[in-house]
């Protein structure tokens, strides 16, 4: 995000619209993840305050300076009990892809929204091309945490779905994973998804552009 205050001139439009739609796609999918564990009979999350959209309840301070300084961060996470799930075996991995899928929701808000923009012929005038830019924001950003949490690297949200999909004799994978998570997390974080995932993110973009009618 830094890049945007450092660049010549300084973008401190595209600083302010980043910093919005990263605080609305985490607060909803943080959000995403209360709403899945309360509807299968959980309250753990709505007992603790995160059955809420109010980015106060979901942001955390350490993951929000970092993803400000070096472009990766992270929420507080949404404490939910398995043992009390409705489904012992899947529903670890609904909570856990209950984000992901609200991102990929917002994703196709924020295409149909700028899809109507440029129809109207108004998506480079003043007020309207901020709004503009904030919907191609959104359309990136939250493909960009979708596809990164559903990585199966604990403590990301892929972990949980992996866990619940493999067989008792493949689980030794998941002790791996959860022994050198945060190894391979960073080595991901910072070398490999920003590497390797921009055309992922680009193909993914064009789909959903596609599908909502562009």
């Amino acid at each position: 995000m830094l890049r945007y205050l450092f660049s010549n001139p300084p973008d401190i439009a595209g600083f302010i619209l980043l910093s919005v739609v990263f605080i609305i796609a985490l607060s909803l999918h943080e959000y995403g993840h209360a709403l899945a564990a309360t509807l299968q009979g959980d309250p753990t999350a709505k007992l603790a305050g995160r059955l809420t959209i109010n980015p106060k309840s979901h942001l955390d301070p350490v993951g929000t300076f970092m993803l400000v300084m070096v472009g990766f961060g992270w929420g507080n996470p949404v404490p939910f009990a398995p043992n009390k799930l409705r489904s012992r075996q899947f529903g670890a991995a609904i909570v856990g892809i209950a984000g992901p899928v609200v991102n990929v929701i917002l994703a196709f808000i924020s295409a149909f929204l700028l899809l109507v923009l440029v129809r109207s012929g108004a998506a480079n005038e003043g007020v309207t091309h901020l709004w503009g830019r904030f919907l191609q924001i959104s359309l990136t950003l939250n493909i960009t945490l979708a596809l990164f949490n559903l990585l199966p690297i604990p403590p990301l949200d892929g972990s949980r779905i992996l866990s619940a999909v493999l067989p008792p004799n493949k689980q030794h994978i998941v002790f791996f994973l959860d022994k050198w998570g945060f190894v391979i997390l960073l080595l991901v974080a910072f070398i490999l998804f920003p590497r390797f995932a921009g055309p992922v993110i680009d193909a993914c973009a064009r789909l959903i552009l596609t599908l909502v009618g562009a």
